[in-house]
């Protein structure tokens, strides 16, 4: 009996053994005790974690572990497989509120999960390094980050809460899932609730919160310049020009010169206007059109010669560069050029001879392009209009240019026909538009509609940066084509398509996922079935984000949204860094210049890529801010909505007067037990069956507004 006995601990202690060292080869870099083992394999009874014990000692007796100082072990590193010695992946981390995170990386085709406890010191976009676990059967690739190769943020935006010792910065961004300790010292004078913006100094191994300083007071919460300026440094973009660039561009000559002229093709007698927004400060292009004695149409398509001003590595043009593009937000714009540039030198202002950068083509009357010129030119707008007196044109007002507005809409119009039989695919999403008082308070909304005058404008400029795109990225001959910068636009995910297609299905349309064709054909069908309707802008606005997101490259895939196998950005260089690349580019290589590096314009276009998203979230967030502003006076009110978004936390209302979005918990739906039926979209009623699905009209009454979150919170209406 007894060896029976002593016979089943033997097997008992076996079975442990593996299961000990199994633990270690699951984490083969960290190091434990026997209390974090034992917790790790769920034992809490005396007697298992005495076997525990032994089965350590027994373990780094055979060498299989190590002892690094006493009781604390670790994986031998002979032990580890080569396979997972080099499973390091590079990505960019994106932090959750939760502080889980997840890893993006382009050396897997999934991203990593990072549970909390393993995500070391990263903060949302940072750059990493990854260790990946081993991969366990029908479990999502999971790693521990082991160093922080780049910070995606240097500074950090939130209110600071001082106490008599310390103090700690919260920061404004939910994706910082700690807060930032500030030493008494480092204060610079802020005062306890005030907005500030910290730098981290020092983030010590075993600390929780990283140590920092702060570097500028914004003021009070609340005051519309503090909130605009935190949303703007929040992203990293600085709130005015350092003094010695606005010097540079005082100093930038405005006289255009006889020799100058001499080298440009002369547009002056040609009718040419500018058409924007009523309330645009800075006129990047224009267009003029003129009847050929060949009875063709002659239009160009003139761009703002910013590169003649801005010179390629002055102080103007880093600048220029680091910003990467123009910021506009609700209430304001914050120019990637000094105010001399954007709104004066370049801006083609009517009545005025301005330096241009034209693309020409010679067009039949369906269209089609005949000959095309690019080149230097010299224009004098003959006339300022804006969307809205244009539209009024189109639909029959008379005007002394008349003739040649609707010559261009005719042709627009055409080309457009033909992009969208060439399955280009017609995104049309709503824009938000607040009407603010003199103090920025929004005093009402409207939702901003694309009319054919924005049509007009915006197939010329396409066109314009197709051919542009073209002229470069074609092969002429034997010269193999030159490094370029292109906008590239990807195919949609098939997944995640597939989810969309199954999404909109449950709301009672059909879209085809086959080929690029039919995919293109029956989102555009989707659109043209939606129009006017209440899930119209939350259809479409969950289409595009099903979209690859467009982006600069030198690597060109094409244009997968406007069918386009070439593209580039060639019409804004007031407002776009990466225009201005692609104009000097352009200038270089008609007049026989040799291709440059492709690696180091590669990194440029990387950079441009990321200041743009940065500048569009910086923008949708000063939306959203205006949004909860605009409903703030507003609770116990009654609005008409959509529900947008279900979860287990509740339903979400898009409001139809100026798309607010808020949320109405489950736990203010009393009158039964709800619960989530994911697969549907729909939370349901456990007793009396009632639901609440994606897509259903409703009405809610403003409960509750938090300024400093942005977030909105809804009732029912009973």
């Amino acid at each position: 009996m007894a060896r029976k006995k002593k016979k089943s601990k033997n097997i008992k202690r076996h079975s442990f053994y593996k299961v000990v060292l199994d633990a270690f080869k699951k984490d083969p870099f960290k190091s434990f005790n026997f209390r974090q083992i034992s917790f790790a394999l769920g034992i809490t009874d005396k007697a298992s974690k005495q076997l525990v014990k032994e089965i350590l000692i027994d373990l780094t007796a055979s060498e299989e572990i190590e002892e690094l100082k006493r009781g604390k072990y670790k994986l031998n590193p002979s032990r580890i497989s080569s396979a997972v010695k080099h499973s390091v992946i590079t990505g960019i981390v994106d932090m959750k509120q939760t502080g889980k995170a997840y890893v993006i990386t382009a050396d897997l085709d999934e991203d990593v999960f990072i549970s909390a406890n393993n995500t070391y010191h990263a903060l949302n976009g940072d750059k990493a390094k990854v260790r990946l676990f081993p991969k366990r059967k029908g479990r999502k690739t999971e790693g521990r980050i082991i160093e922080i190769i780049e910070r995606a943020k240097k500074q950090f935006v939130g209110i600071i809460k001082v106490s008599k010792q310390y103090a700690f910065l919260i920061p404004d961004d939910v994706s910082v899932p700690v807060d930032i300790y500030i030493p008494i010292s480092n204060l610079k004078g802020a005062k306890n609730g005030e907005k500030v913006v910290a730098k981290i100094t020092d983030w010590p191994e075993h600390s929780k919160n990283p140590f920092g300083e702060i570097i500028e007071v914004l003021g009070k919460p609340g005051d519309n310049n503090v909130e605009m300026h935190s949303i703007l440094m929040n992203f990293g973009f600085p709130l005015g020009f350092p003094e010695n660039i606005e010097k540079e561009a005082e100093k930038i000559g405005t006289a255009i010169t006889g020799n100058e002229i001499s080298k440009r093709r002369d547009f002056r007698n040609v009718f040419t206007c500018t058409i924007d927004p009523e309330d645009a400060k800075d006129f990047d292009d224009a267009l003029s059109v003129k009847k050929m004695d060949n009875g063709l149409w002659e239009i160009g398509i003139h761009i703002a010669d910013v590169s003649h001003y801005v010179v390629e590595e002055t102080g103007i043009d880093k600048e220029a560069y680091e910003r990467g593009t123009s910021i506009y937000l609700v209430d304001r714009v914050i120019p990637m050029l000094p105010e001399k540039l954007s709104n004066n030198v370049c801006s083609l202002n009517p009545q005025v001879d301005k330096l241009c950068f034209s693309a020409v083509f010679q067009m039949d009357e369906n269209a089609k392009v005949v000959h095309e010129w690019f080149g230097k030119t010299i224009i004098n707008s003959n006339r300022r209009y804006n969307y809205d007196e244009v539209q009024k044109i189109i639909e029959g007002n008379e005007d002394k240019y008349q003739k040649q507005i609707l010559i261009l809409h005719s042709l627009a119009s055409k080309l457009r026909k033909v992009r969208f039989e060439k399955g280009a695919i017609a995104f049309n999403s709503q824009e938000v538009k607040f009407i603010l008082d003199k103090d920025g308070k929004p005093t009402g909304a409207y939702i901003k509609e694309q009319t054919d005058s924005n049509r007009l404008v915006e197939d010329f400029m396409l066109l314009a940066n197709r051919k542009v795109a073209e002229r470069i990225g074609t092969k002429h001959g034997r010269q193999e084509p030159r490094a370029f910068v292109y906008r590239v636009h990807d195919v949609p995910n098939p997944e995640k398509f597939q989810t969309f297609a199954e999404f909109v299905e449950k709301l009672g349309y059909k879209i085809q996922t086959g080929s690029r064709k039919s995919i293109s054909s029956s989102l555009n069908n989707l659109f043209e079935q939606i129009k006017g309707k209440g899930e119209e802008n939350m259809i479409e606005s969950i289409a595009v984000r099903t979209m690859a997101k467009a982006e600069y490259s030198t690597k060109n895939i094409g244009h997968y949204g406007l069918a386009f196998k070439y593209y580039t950005h060639f019409t804004s260089p007031i407002r776009r860094y990466p225009d201005l690349m692609v104009h000097r580019l352009l200038e270089m290589y008609l007049h026989g210049g040799q291709s440059v590096n492709q690696a180091e314009l590669e990194e440029k276009c990387q950079h441009s890529s990321i200041m743009e998203r940065n500048a569009q979230q910086a923008e949708r967030t000063s939306i959203k801010y205006k949004q909860a502003e605009y409903l703030l006076d507003k609770v116990g009110q009654e609005f008409q909505g959509l529900i947008s978004g279900v979860s287990k936390w509740g339903i979400f209302v898009e409001l139809d007067v100026c798309k607010c979005e808020g949320m109405v918990s489950l736990k203010y739906m009393d009158d039964d037990f709800y619960y989530l039926d994911e697969d549907n979209y729909r939370v349901i009623g456990h007793k009396f069956n009632k639901e609440y699905k994606l897509g259903d009209p409703i009405r809610v009454i403003v409960k509750k507004i938090d300024l400093a979150k942005k977030q909105m919170d809804f009732v029912l209406v009973s």
